[in-house]
């Protein structure tokens, strides 16, 4: 990622805010169709998001809901995961 793109790649911006260890990991989640982007469904872990883009993701029989705030360049610590996105009620 060269940082200059307004857009990353799914399974990327999800390993980045450390949903899941490895970024195979993060595929399959996409794959296993558990997220959703602004409402739709997606099992493209290639699928492009955007900062203001709303997720939905079945996690561990719960649903998490939260708003892009950042692409990050790499994957940083849990501290810097979490100032990528905001959970929504």
């Amino acid at each position: 990622m060269s940082g200059t793109e307004d857009f990353q790649r799914l399974d990327f911006w999800l390993w980045c805010a450390r949903f899941r260890r490895g970024r195979t990991d993060c595929a399959a989640l996409v794959e296993q169709g558990a997220v959703r982007i602004n409402r739709q469904p997606t099992e493209k872990p290639h699928a492009k998001v955007r900062v203001g883009d709303v997720l939905t993701l079945g996690l561990g029989g719960r649903v998490v809901v939260l708003r892009i705030l950042a692409l990050p360049p790499r994957r940083g610590s849990a501290e810097e995961a979490r100032a990528i996105y905001e959970e929504i009620p």
